[in-house]
């Protein structure tokens, strides 16, 4: 298991230990400094585990390479027997044969050589790109997490906000109605006098 990886179960771990907020079975109380400090640890070591799978991405040339020079030392080869059998001239016609038999198997054999290693560094290559993204896809949906949660805490102390300013704004006017009742009770006492 990967830094990476256990960064990740860690976070699933501390958002599963958090305690629920009163009255909610769906909403939690997090430390943001704890929360904050896996993420920062997480986002520090995506970079090493990227320079690994470039690492192994790089080796995609070296296996190219010592396939290019095997299927070289083979063409070498074949030619220098095609060669020796040139100089013989009574066997000429069976070296030209001879020759051109090896060659075609060293050009077969070089690219199949070639051609393995292509694939493996092709298959090594997809590989590390499939598990970056794996693990981008994870931090993604941790994130997302955190941020629908952030916004249901927000939009729940905005509707506690709006109901505490709702009673406010009722008590008010239930006063505001009381005053004017008293003055207009006055206003008819006096004009009665």
């Amino acid at each position: 298991m990967s830094r990476i990886e256990q960064l990740i179960t860690e976070i699933e771990e501390y958002i599963d230990s958090c305690k629920f907020q009163p009255l909610s079975t769906t909403k939690i109380i997090v430390n943001k400094e704890e929360l904050d400090e896996l993420l920062v640890e997480l986002r520090l070591r995506i970079p090493d585990e990227i320079k690994q799978y470039q690492k192994i991405i790089s080796n995609q040339d070296a296996i190219i390479s010592d396939a290019q020079a095997k299927a070289d030392a083979m063409l070498a080869d074949a030619t220098a027997q095609t060669n020796e059998l040139v100089n013989e001239h009574e066997i000429m016609q069976k070296a030209y044969a001879h020759a051109n038999e090896i060659i075609e198997q060293a050009q077969a054999q070089a690219q199949a050589i070639l051609d393995n290693a292509v694939n493996d560094a092709n298959n090594i290559r997809q590989g590390s790109i499939q598990y970056t993204d794996d693990m981008l896809k994870s931090l993604q949906t941790i994130i997302n997490h955190s941020m629908e949660g952030a916004q249901s805490r927000f939009d729940a102390y905005m509707n506690s906000m709006k109901s505490s300013y709702d009673i406010v704004s009722s008590n008010r006017q239930e006063l505001s109605a009381g005053i004017i009742t008293e003055k207009e009770e006055e206003s008819q006492e006096s004009g009665e006098q």
